[in-house]
């Protein structure tokens, strides 16, 4: 892939002007939409609704979308299905394409639109353009890991304060639906990189970026393309830019950026903080950037015992990336002035969700930990990093990934390595690097049914990986599905995967 060739799109300025607010009229657009998915569909439906000629395209011709479809003919919405519809642009002349994040920028038909100077947008900045009258606060949060977590102990902390808050974006309800919810008064935003990189007029109450390490590589071309997408999160920032002191990356994005006058720079640090800074001291989370005398002292949040129940592991030390999440989450809310008592409050009534460092199961000294949400390598140093002997399942869609620290990192923890995907050659070439004498099962994808359906091809895989971790376990060790890469060579996505693992698990076990 070439270059991140949008990074300043040039046909940002013909976007239609009618978009702004939920309700002008549409009339005599005309919009294509790309993907009929969680973001696609709502898209369509909301411009239709306002009189909008909108076409929607999806490669995907199998798929039963009939009620979608039911939907979208009550609007007009032209809908079209197969290979043959998303190879370039229709006949008809466009106003504005509409993408799906998970559409890469050198896709064949948004070249296509941007050689015929048609402006491509995405979720975000239409939901930002619709917004209107809408005055709920934005509180966005991206990062290579953590972002699930971190944005549902906002949602937390913003509820025990008593706010109409929802998280919402990347993971819960589609931004766009959220922000013609009547009555918010907050919005806990989830991006990716993938939905970042098609907005530029974002302008958010407060944003933070957790951490950056190389991924999407493939769909974004180049590190340096990943981070330019991912900094777009704090363009004209009112508030607060919440950065990362361990990881200085992100606090360069936010000298770099073009924010609001006003707004701060907020960090965050598992250490004792700075005047600034949200940190730790002793086994206190304290406050030393919203409170006036932060030189002289420090306001405190929550306990590391709150972070532990927050994150599943009552009693037990929290491990430190938990903690980092909890200090971001709890930047954000205090920059629009929510309390300590609903920062403690908010960890106190926090879940995790699902699929990650979930443990499925407990049996003769063994734990089988699902954490089938770290798709990449940054996420899976953090599983790894929490158990002393573990028997690890990992492998997938390795998305340009060099898995050489890893190892190099944790192969004194690996009692084995249980490999699955259909392309391993990556992890193999890590192993040969670092620890040769690793006992390597490898689970041939050929063990899988060739039906067509990538759910049943991956319930043998998980079934194999199962029974072969579960013969070189002993007691003590962890058996952690921590694939550190992509899940669709064989699995509809990394729900299914941590799904299947877990149902394998307890077939294995018989409960």
């Amino acid at each position: 892939m070439a270059e991140n060739p949008f990074i300043d799109y040039p046909n940002a300025a013909a976007v239609p002007s009618a978009l702004v607010g939920p309700s002008s009229s549409l009339d005599g657009l005309r919009i294509l939409v790309t993907g009929l998915g969680v973001t696609g569909f709502p898209a369509a439906v909301h411009l239709g609704e306002r009189g909008a000629d909108v076409i929607v395209v999806d490669g995907d011709d199998q798929a039963d979308v009939s009620e979608k479809a039911q939907i979208l003919e009550v609007f007009d919405v032209d809908i079209r299905r197969g290979g043959e519809h998303v190879t370039t642009l229709p006949n008809e002349p466009l106003d504005l394409v509409v993408t799906s994040p998970g559409w890469r920028p050198d896709h064949p038909l948004l070249l296509a639109a941007a050689e015929a100077g048609v402006p491509v947008i995405g979720e975000v900045e239409l939901a930002w353009r619709i917004r209107g009258t809408n005055d709920a606060k934005w509180l966005a949060i991206t990062g290579t890991n953590g972002k699930t977590t971190t944005t549902t102990m906002l949602e937390s902390m913003l509820l025990a304060h008593g706010l109409k808050g929802k998280a919402c974006g990347n993971i819960g309800a589609p931004l766009l639906e959220a922000v013609l919810e009547p009555g918010l008064e907050v919005l806990a935003i989830e991006l990716s990189s993938f939905q970042l990189h098609w907005q530029y007029s974002l302008s958010a109450d407060s944003a933070a970026v957790l951490n950056i390490a190389p991924d999407h590589l493939d769909w974004h071309g180049s590190a340096d393309a990943y981070e330019a997408d991912k900094a777009r999160i704090y363009h004209q920032t009112k508030t607060a830019c919440i950065y990362n002191v361990a990881d200085e990356v992100t606090l360069h994005m936010v000298e770099d950026a073009d924010v609001v006058a006003g707004a701060k720079a907020i960090g965050f640090t598992t250490g004792i903080p700075r005047p600034g800074e949200l940190g730790v001291v002793e086994d206190m989370l304290v406050d030393r950037a919203f409170i006036p005398q932060r030189y002289s002292s420090a306001a405190e949040l929550a306990s590391l015992d709150d972070v532990a129940a927050a994150t599943g592991a009552p009693g037990r030390e929290p491990a430190a990336h938990q903690v980092s999440n909890a200090l971001a989450a709890a930047a954000l809310a205090r920059s629009i002035g929510v309390p300590g008592q609903a920062i403690s409050e908010g960890l106190k009534n926090h879940s995790l969700g699902a699929h990650r460092m979930v443990t499925v199961a407990d049996n003769s000294g063994v734990r089988w930990i699902d954490d089938s949400k770290a798709t990449n390598t940054h996420a899976a140093n953090a599983s790894l990093g929490s158990f002393e002997s573990i028997v690890w399942i990992a492998g997938g869609l390795p998305k340009g990934a060099d898995f050489t620290s890893l190892f190099a990192e944790h192969g004194h923890r690996l009692r084995a390595l249980v490999l699955i995907g259909t392309d391993d050659s990556a992890f193999r070439e890590a192993i040969a690097a670092t620890v040769p004498d690793l006992e390597v099962i490898r689970i041939e994808p050929a063990l899988a049914v060739d039906s067509g359906v990538p759910q049943r091809r991956g319930e043998a895989v998980v079934a194999a990986a199962v029974e072969a971790a579960a013969g070189v376990a002993h007691s003590g060790d962890a058996v952690l599905l921590a694939p550190a890469a992509a899940s669709m060579d064989q699995f509809l996505n990394y729900n299914t995967r941590g799904e299947l693992f877990t149902q394998a698990v307890h077939a294995h076990l018989g409960s």
